[in-house]
């Protein structure tokens, strides 16, 4: 799923990114990279979490929904942000990047007043 998405609203760190790359990493299924033309210092690398975190189910609100066109279910997408820092990878269940298929519209929300952890490390 190579493809180009546009976030509403600038990402921490990334004022400037006004278009994102999602790239597929090779080999790893769900695993993509990040960057954009516009700001050469970001790259991430970004989990699909529908298909590597079953038990991971968000609220998103209508403002944040509202934040990339109001997406129905099927064409919301939801990336969740790797960390590879102390030799264990570790995903942001706090702050997903949620992303309308259909348009490629997509901001980073911060899940408030729910449980998920900055720091969810990933079974070997």
């Amino acid at each position: 799923m190579s493809r180009v998405l546009v976030p509403a609203a600038a990402l921490p760190g990334f004022p400037g990114a006004t278009t994102l790359s999602l790239e597929p990493v090779e080999g790893a299924l769900g695993l993509y990279s990040v960057a954009s033309p516009q700001a050469a210092g970001l790259r991430l690398f970004v989990l699909d979490a529908a298909l590597h975190l079953a038990d991971y189910k968000p609220v998103f609100t209508n403002e944040q929904m509202a934040l990339v066109g109001d997406p129905q279910p099927g064409s919301r997408g939801v990336l969740v942000i790797v960390n590879t820092s102390d030799h264990q990878a570790s995903v942001n269940l706090l702050a997903p990047l949620v992303f309308n298929a259909d348009t490629g519209s997509c901001a980073q929300v911060i899940l408030e007043g729910q449980d998920w952890p900055i720091r969810s490390v990933l079974p070997r």
